[in-house]
C-alpha cells in the first residue's frame, strides 16, 4: 500500500512538472478576454506640438500597435497614436503614448505623448509622418531600449531610443546609420524584434555569441547584430545583400509578407519569434482566411545559430475574429502583434486591431 502511494506521488509530481513546463512556454492557447479592446482613441487628450507650436489632439484618430513591458508590477504599453482622422492611412502624424495597468486589462493613459517628432536633428527622419510601431526591451541595468519606425512620408527607417523611466526618451537615430558605410541608412526598414531572455518576470536583452541580436523586416525577416543595442549591422548573403531568413509562402497566412512582432525570446525550443503575416490578395493567398488579413505566426530559430530556422507554423496562432478587428482604417482585418509580457504567471500578447484599437490575448 505504501509503495502504491509512493508511486502515485511520483506520478503526480511528474505530471505537475510537465504541466508547468507546457504552461510556461505554451503559446498555443491564446484567448481574447472580454475587456477587448483595451485601448481606444480619445480626442480629449491634447499637447503643444513642438514643431507647429500649437495644441494638437494627438490621439483623436486611432491608437494601435503597442510595445509592452513590465515595471514595478505593472504593465506599461507604449502605443502608436494618430492625430488627424480626416487623413487617409499613412498620411497622418503618429506619436507614441504611454499607458499603465495593474491587471494588464484596464489601462490609465499618460496625458501627453512620450516620443514624437520634434525640432532635433532627427526631425529629417520622423516628420511629418511621426514615430510609429514600437517594440521595447530592457537591459540588465533596467535601461529601456525602444526600436520604432521613423516616418517622413518618404522612407520608413528603423530607429532607436533609450529611457530610464519610460517617459523621457533620448533618440539615437536610425539603427543602420553606421552599418556598411551607410549602405542601409536610406533603405525601407521596420519592425525590430530584439532577442531577449526571461530573468524572473523581466524580459532582458540577451547576448548570443557575445553580441545582441535583432530580427527585423517587413517583407522578409533579416537578423542584425549589435554591441550596444544602438548601432546595428544586418547580416548579408554571399552577394553582399540583406539575407532573408524567412519569406512569404504561397497559399499560407503569410503569403504576402512576414513582419517581425514582439521582441523574440530564448526558450528551451530555441529563439521564439512571433511575426505578423499578411495574406495575399491574389491567387496565391490562403483560402481559409480573408485576403489581405494580418494574423500572427511563430518561427523558432537555433540558439547556436540565430540565422537557422528550426520550425515555423503552417497556420496562424492568432487572427481577426472580433468586430473591431475587422473594421477601422484597415478593414481587411488585423491582429498585429508587437508587445509580449509575462505577467501574473501568464503571457499577455498585445496587438493592434485594424490600425484603430489595441487588443490583448492571454495564454495561461
Amino acid at each position: 500500500m505504501k509503495r502504491r502511494i509512493f508511486y502515485l506521488l511520483i506520478l503526480l509530481l511528474t505530471l505537475g512538472c510537465a504541466n508547468n513546463v507546457s504552461t510556461k512556454w505554451d503559446f498555443k492557447s491564446f484567448y481574447k478576454p472580454a475587456e477587448n479592446p483595451v485601448l481606444k482613441a480619445d480626442s480629449t487628450f491634447t499637447f503643444i506640438d513642438p514643431i507647429k507650436k500649437e495644441s494638437v489632439k494627438w490621439q483623436k484618430a486611432d491608437v494601435f500597435n503597442p510595445a509592452a513591458i513590465v515595471r514595478n508590477n505593472k504593465v506599461y504599453l507604449l502605443y502608436r497614436s494618430e492625430d488627424n482622422s480626416a487623413a487617409i492611412l499613412g498620411g497622418r502624424t503618429s506619436r507614441i503614448g504611454l499607458a499603465t495597468s495593474e491587471d494588464g486589462l484596464h489601462f490609465t493613459k499618460y496625458p501627453t505623448p512620450v516620443l514624437y517628432p520634434d525640432s532635433s536633428k532627427f526631425m529629417q527622419y520622423d516628420y511629418p509622418g511621426g514615430c510609429e510601431d514600437p517594440r521595447i526591451v530592457q537591459m540588465e541595468d533596467s535601461l529601456y531600449v525602444l526600436a520604432y519606425t521613423s516616418w517622413n512620408y518618404k522612407i520608413a527607417r528603423l530607429s532607436i531610443a533609450v529611457s530610464r523611466d519610460l517617459i523621457h526618451w533620448e533618440k539615437k537615430g536610425p539603427a543602420f546609420a553606421k552599418a556598411n558605410d551607410g549602405k542601409f541608412l536610406d533603405i525601407w526598414s521596420k519592425s525590430g524584434s530584439i532577442i531577449t531572455k526571461k530573468v524572473g518576470d523581466r524580459m532582458v536583452a540577451a547576448k548570443i555569441n557575445g553580441r545582441y541580436g535583432m530580427y527585423w523586416g517587413e517583407n522578409f525577416v533579416n537578423l542584425a547584430l549589435s554591441d550596444n543595442l544602438t548601432d546595428w549591422y544586418p547580416t548579408l548573403n554571399e552577394n553582399g545583400e540583406l539575407k532573408a531568413l524567412i519569406s512569404p509562402r504561397k497559399n499560407k497566412f503569410d503569403s504576402s509578407l512576414t513582419e517581425c512582432g514582439p521582441p523574440s525570446i530564448i526558450t528551451d525550443e530555441g529563439i521564439v519569434l512571433f511575426y505578423n503575416g499578411k495574406n495575399s490578395e491574389g491567387e496565391d493567398s490562403e483560402i481559409k482566411i480573408p485576403k489581405g488579413t494580418y494574423s500572427v505566426g511563430k518561427v523558432v530559430f537555433d540558439i547556436n545559430n540565430p540565422e537557422r530556422v528550426i520550425s515555423r507554423s503552417d497556420t496562424c496562432l492568432l487572427k481577426p475574429t472580433l468586430p473591431h478587428e475587422v473594421s477601422g482604417q484597415y478593414k481587411a482585418g488585423t491582429t498585429f502583434s508587437e508587445g509580449l509580457v509575462y505577467f501574473h504567471e501568464k503571457w499577455f500578447l498585445y496587438y493592434g486591431t485594424a490600425d484603430s484599437f489595441v487588443g490583448v490575448a492571454i495564454s495561461k
